[in-house]
């Protein structure tokens, strides 16, 4: 699949040095313009030769900057690869883009205090310069959450997009990689800057059922009361209040979605953090979620399932469709939760196919994830069973 700013190619074979050379420089021609980024997703077949697949890629597909990570499943083009995956790149001319691409460790973190200053320094970007950061993190040497929360105080309202690479979970390995470095901890970081900036959906694959509401008393992961009443009574009522069929599909799929901005006057799909129902306790009213709610904060239940991940992602899609406008989409990446694809919804390529038909044609590539990364408001937080698309689009109708 080709745009006009960006092409995608699948390598299905083993370590061959020859082919990919050729691989590559077929895929470089494909692209009638010069190469400014290069995203390249790897199975754990690879992991003993990728430091000399990521020099083959720079060298004949001409790729100045390069990064990615590993991942078990791929995504290229229209394509969801879950079986012999492969390898996957993806080329992307960014006209007047301004890329800087860094390695960040647990030890970075450690040292930061918390401080935004520290991250500046350390990164060289000024918050002024930056129109967004894509990131692929090792998910098991990484506090991702703690590391996102300091990205969020340093670059207040820039989105963080990205995923967490999958690999040899039995062992804890994964690969994150940035030109030709492989490196088995800590995270990727590309700042995007300049006439492109990084634009993102995220869908948590969740459809909203029932009113919103506002929590009046919480306590820790606890939410105690809603609209002063004992939360898991606004519950039951919610779920009493669902038709029969949809009862059925409620069923152990109901989630709570927190509202991140209390200013809204109406709210909608891609207001609300989707988190984890953890408990119900009829007897004391008290609901458990995988979240700490604040008291004055709007909540919403949520359904789960294929339909309403569908639903959300078309949505979702739409909106950005709109909101883009007639500005180029130059790229893609997206980060699909391990818990998506035909597991979820029986069919094969069920996100790739959706964003092509409502976004494309582009260059897509990406993988399937430990964990999504993307923002929900002005803040990023690291999701489940998610589709993260990070999108380099021009800031302008007529690009530079």
């Amino acid at each position: 699949m080709t745009g006009a700013h960006s092409v995608a190619g699948h390598w299905t074979g083993g370590f061959d040095e020859a082919g990919l050379q050729q691989w590559a420089r077929q895929l470089r021609d494909q692209l009638h313009q010069h190469v400014d980024l290069g995203l390249v997703f790897l199975t754990p077949q690879f992991f003993p030769a990728a430091q000399q697949i990521l020099e083959i890629l720079r060298i004949h597909a001409q790729i100045p900057v390069l990064m990615g990570c590993s991942g078990n499943h791929l995504i290229a083009q229209t394509e969801e690869i879950e079986a012999d995956a492969g390898l996957v790149l993806s080329l992307c001319s960014l006209p007047g883009a301004q890329l800087d691409a860094m390695h960040f460790t647990q030890a970075d973190l450690e040292a930061s205090e918390n401080t935004a200053p520290f991250w500046h320094a350390i990164s060289g970007i000024d918050p002024a310069a930056n129109n967004g950061w894509l990131v692929f993190a090792d998910p098991y040497h990484l506090n991702v959450e703690g590391w996102l929360r300091q990205m969020n105080a340093a670059y207040l309202g820039h989105p963080v997009l990205g995923g967490l690479a999958s690999g040899d979970h039995a062992r804890q390995l994964c690969q994150v990689y940035l030109n030709g470095e492989v490196f088995e901890e800590g995270v990727v970081a590309l700042s995007v800057a300049g006439e492109v900036t990084l634009t993102g959906v995220i869908s948590q694959g969740c459809t909203p059922i029932g009113d919103t509401w506002t929590i009046t008393k919480a306590d820790r992961n606890f939410i105690i009361e809603i609209g002063n009443q004992p939360a898991y009574h606004v519950l039951a009522r919610t779920y009493s209040e669902l038709q029969a069929e949809e009862q059925k599909k409620a069923r152990g799929n109901l989630f709570i979605g927190l509202a991140m901005n209390e200013y809204l006057e109406d709210f909608h799909r891609g207001d609300f953090l989707i988190r984890n129902l953890l408990g119900a306790d009829p007897q004391s009213g008290v609901l458990s979620v995988g979240a700490f709610p604040r008291m004055g904060q709007t909540i919403q239940f949520q359904r789960r399932d294929a339909k309403a991940a569908t639903e959300d992602l078309e949505i979702l899609l739409q909106r950005a469709r709109k909101q883009i406008g007639n500005r180029p989409i130059y790229g893609g990446c997206l980060c699909s939760c391990n818990g998506r694809g035909t597991g979820m919804f029986g069919i094969p390529n069920h996100d790739a196919r959706l964003i092509q038909h409502r976004l494309g044609p582009m260059g897509l590539a990406g993988f399937f994830c430990n964990g999504e990364i993307g923002p929900v408001g002005q803040s990023n937080f690291l999701h489940g069973y998610t589709a993260s698309l990070a999108l380099f689009v021009s800031k302008t109708e007529t690009p530079p």
